[in-house]
Order: structure tokens, then C-alpha cells, then sequence
């Protein structure tokens, strides 16, 4: 065999052997399985709060709650305080954090003021995630969701 020859066999097999560890590093790499925006916080916007009525009095909502206990005890809220599922506190998609609502059960009349210090709920139909202890109170344990109607008794800041 040339020298030629051998150098030119010499070259494809390093061009073979380059490929070939190149597509093998590729596929090893790999993109983040979760991004940052995935998970972001839902913001607070002024404009999903309802408009106060001509009274002064914020407007009033019904649907369903649901509540949140084991799971999520001793861990962050979104607004960084550990969750203690005995207190009476709430998830809202929208009001700011720390704003007192009276939450009152449909089905049987009873009711209890709760603070929002957490984002959710994050099932579509359902407009508050209460407290374990929000939910005792209003006697919804069995059932594990109620229909509700929230009146805001005091604003809170973002």
C-alpha cells in the first residue's frame, strides 16, 4: 500500500471515530426537565379583585372550596410563612396576601374568618383552598369540598 493510501484511510477512520464520539457526548446531554417559568407564582393583579360596590363593601363570590392539610404542613406558603394546617388560613389565585375573608359554608351556615397567605386553589372550578382548621370549622371534612361565598372583611398588602 501508497502512504497516500494509508493516510487517506487513516483520515476517514479518525473523521469515524470524531463522529461517532460526538454523537455519543450529544446524546448524553440533556435539557432541564423543569423550567423556572413551569413553576412560577402566580402574581398578584389588582385587576382580578373584585370592584368595591357602591356601599364600600367588596363584591361577593360563590363556588367551591376545597382544603389542603398533611401534605403541605410545615412547609412554605407562597408568601414564604411555613403552612400550619390548625390555623385558619386560605389559598386565593388573586387576593393579596393577608387579606382577612369570611368564608361561609352554603350547606349548613356556618362560617370563619380566614387570612390568605398562599396561592391556589389550582383546579379551575374551585375559588379558595382552605386550612384543615378553616375547614373543621366550617364542618366540610366529610365531604372534602363546599360550596362557599367569600366576602373580603379586610385588604391585605402584596
Amino acid at each position: 500500500m501508497s502512504s497516500r493510501h494509508l493516510f487517506a484511510q487513516k483520515n476517514v477512520w479518525s473523521f469515524f471515530l470524531v463522529f461517532v464520539t460526538s454523537l455519543v457526548l450529544s446524546s448524553c446531554a440533556s435539557s432541564p426537565r423543569f423550567t423556572k417559568e413551569r413553576f412560577a407564582e402566580p402574581k398578584y393583579n389588582p385587576a382580578n379583585i373584585p370592584a368595591k360596590s357602591s356601599s364600600g363593601k367588596a363584591a361577593q363570590h360563590t363556588g367551591i372550596a376545597s382544603y389542603y392539610a398533611n401534605d403541605f404542613h410545615g412547609k412554605k406558603t407562597a408568601n414564604g410563612e411555613i403552612f400550619d394546617m390548625h390555623q385558619l388560613t386560605a389559598a386565593h389565585r388573586s387576593f393579596p396576601f393577608n387579606t382577612k375573608v369570611r368564608v361561609t359554608n352554603l350547606d349548613n351556615g356556618k362560617s370563619c374568618i380566614v387570612r390568605v397567605n398562599d396561592r391556589g386553589p389550582f383546579k379551575l372550578e374551585r375559588i379558595m383552598d382552605l386550612s384543615l382548621g378553616a375547614a373543621e370549622r366550617l364542618d366540610m371534612m366529610k365531604s372534602g369540598t363546599a360550596n362557599v361565598k367569600l366576602e373580603v372583611v379586610e385588604w391585605g398588602s402584596e
